[in-house]
């Protein structure tokens, strides 16, 4: 086990919430120079951090608790009716996991789903440096599924291999295919692929009961909740 004891944090000054309007937030974060590597990852995870670029963080927010990582047990995760239809509609779908890197291809389609989908967020406008630094730098061991239809690329999700567990990090998806719910899909297929690889969790980062953006992650069940130090059922009333 690494030192967790050993490392350094710093917070941030607090800044408008980005999930809940009318709030401040404050994020802590590792000492960027720290050197992070699968184990030590797996170990913030955990502990309810989670990984943007080459960052890794936590909400610190004084008088909020309402960012709750969540992550999915999955010997125990049975898809419900609405799941399944999702995992049957895009049955026809090719899915291939490679290695997180640049490709003009992957750039137009994230770039794409951010213009016309998350308009008014943090990442808008996208941009190519905006890509590196958010999807592919600052990675241990990290992977895109690549999600094609008749081999056109549809959609695109990050996910890091953990010690005990996959971190679903970001997907990107067709704006026009929105009726195959591939954010959905993208979520399951990294489920099987958790099962699949014999692994315990996967890591679905920050469930906010009052952000409909956030608090879908609900709908996968059952899902634990990391509070009070410690992992356990998500309460989501």
């Amino acid at each position: 086990m690494s030192n967790l004891r050993a490392l350094v944090f710093f917070a941030t000054p607090a800044h408008d919430c980005s999930y809940l309007p009318g709030r401040q937030s404050t994020t802590m974060f590792v000492d960027p120079k720290t050197e992070i590597n699968r184990t030590l990852y797996s170990e913030l995870t955990a502990l309810g951090f989670r990984r943007s670029g080459s960052h890794y963080y936590r909400p610190h927010c004084e008088n909020c608790q309402a960012c709750i990582p969540v992550r999915v047990p999955v010997a125990e995760f049975s898809p419900d009716r609405n799941q399944r239809r999702v995992w049957k509609k895009n049955a026809d779908l090719a899915c291939a996991l490679v290695p997180a890197a640049y490709s003009e291809q992957w750039y137009r389609l994230y770039a794409r789903y951010i213009e016309l989908r998350h308009k008014d967020g943090d990442m808008y406008p996208p941009s190519r440096e905006q890509f590196m630094a958010f999807l592919v730098e600052g990675q241990t061991d990290s992977w895109f599924l690549e999600m094609t239809l008749h081999g056109e690329l549809i959609g695109l999700a990050v996910v890091d291999r953990l010690d005990d567990g996959l971190s679903a990090i970001y997907t990107v998806f067709e704006p026009d295919l929105v009726h195959r719910s591939l954010g959905t899909f993208a979520v399951l297929w990294q489920i099987e692929e958790a099962r699949r690889e014999q692994l315990s969790h996967v890591y679905l980062g920050y469930w906010i009961l009052k952000c409909r953006k956030m608090n879908y992650k609900s709908n996968f069940k059952p899902i634990e909740q990391f509070t009070d130090n410690r992992w356990q059922a998500l309460d989501s009333n």
